[in-house]
């Protein structure tokens, strides 16, 4: 039977547990997406909490990739000497590190001369907010996450993580709620894939058969004409078949209401905590690839229950580890207590502050 703190392997990379620290967006780099000390003490602090693969915040490969402030970056060489510091800072603590390489799409914040590109135009109280992506704009976006990846082997990372999730592009892409062409990247589910699968082969590629790629899908959208679960798992066959090494499954996006993909709110019972139990099940009846699973984890038990029954292989955490990033590590000693996090999302209201991502409740509850 599995266990959590058993060393384990994705392609040849030796993790030291199956827990994950899902991509989570810190605002702690520069206004041009390079590395800061902070971010580097945050990724060490993480390693040193124990966590077995740390897997950085959405990271944009082009500038009009960009979602938001102090965003990380790989767009250019010139990011390379901070990303080579972020990964020894990990490595020098015992951790592995994964970049996740993405791309915002519609949600660009349209930086300088970068307007935002998606799918479809989108157009918001009269004004076009961003325009449906070229031939041109296609092409050159795959080239730019397959050079995203060549800089990361570079820099040292142990893995990419291609990001298809959260209504970011290749997310907006897979669903019919934001994909409304009538070309061959839009309509049957074959054509809305196939931007996702052109980035996976370019990538796969630039890196190699040896070097772990993974992605991270939603179960569904949870939106009126969205991607189901149903399309989910034929996406992840096709993903199968070229080789991708881990899927990590999350659900949700901007527009879901109470079903985002960070949810507010805890629940006393431990089979709520996971948000994507009836997917996942539906994911291991039919692919073999590892499962990397998000969304609601809290409690120590509810964790071993997911990879002891097999509905999953990795236990992925965001918020937990922003107010515990040592959780991983307290749970090992043996103090199996609760994580400590409420799921407030008070944290992301951190990201426009000079403080960046952290913990605004544990500050409210220790100063009284």
């Amino acid at each position: 039977m599995p266990s959590l703190f058993e060393t384990t392997k994705i392609n040849g990379m030796k993790l030291r547990n199956r827990f994950v620290r899902s991509a989570t967006y810190e605002a702690m780099a520069g206004n041009d997406g390079t590395v800061e000390d902070r971010l580097l003490d945050r990724m060490a602090e993480l390693a040193r909490g124990k966590v077995g693969l740390i897997i950085t915040g959405h990271t944009y490969v082009t500038e009009e990739g960009q979602a938001g402030p102090r965003q990380l970056g790989i767009y250019s060489d010139a990011m390379m000497d901070g990303l080579k510091r972020l990964t020894s800072a990990v490595h020098e603590n015992g951790g592995a590190v994964a970049v996740q390489l993405a791309h915002a799409g519609q949600r660009g914040i349209g930086k300088n001369e970068y307007a935002a590109l998606g799918p479809s135009e989108l157009v918001a109280s009269g004004v076009r907010t961003a325009s449906a992506m070229t031939a041109d704009d296609i092409e050159r976006t795959v080239t730019a996450f397959g050079e995203a990846a060549a800089r990361a082997v570079k820099a040292g990372f142990d893995a990419v993580q291609i990001h298809s999730a959260h209504s970011y592009l290749l997310s907006q892409f897979l669903s019919p709620h934001y994909n409304q062409r009538r070309d061959e990247y839009g309509g049957s589910l074959e054509n809305r894939a196939r931007l996702l699968l052109e980035v996976y082969s370019e990538v796969r590629r630039r890196v190699g058969e040896a070097f772990p790629v993974t992605i991270k899908i939603n179960s569904e959208d949870f939106v009126e004409g969205g991607m189901t679960v149903e399309e989910m798992i034929a996406v992840s066959r096709m993903l199968e078949a070229r080789g991708v090494d881990a899927i990590e499954m999350s659900g949700g996006v901007f527009e879901s209401g109470k079903l985002i993909p960070s949810r507010v709110g805890t629940s006393k019972s431990r089979d709520r905590e996971v948000y994507y139990r009836k997917a996942a099940g539906a994911f291991k009846a039919q692919i073999k690839t590892p499962l990397i699973l998000v969304g609601g984890f809290l409690s120590f038990d509810s964790a071993e229950e997911v990879v002891a029954s097999g509905l999953a292989d990795f236990i992925a955490l965001s918020r937990p580890l922003i107010r515990e990033p040592h959780l991983v590590e307290r749970w090992e000693s043996g103090d199996r207590a609760k994580a400590s996090c409420i799921s407030c999302n008070k944290c992301f209201s951190t990201f426009f502050s000079k403080e960046a991502l952290h913990c605004a409740a544990k500050e409210v509850k220790a100063g009284g």
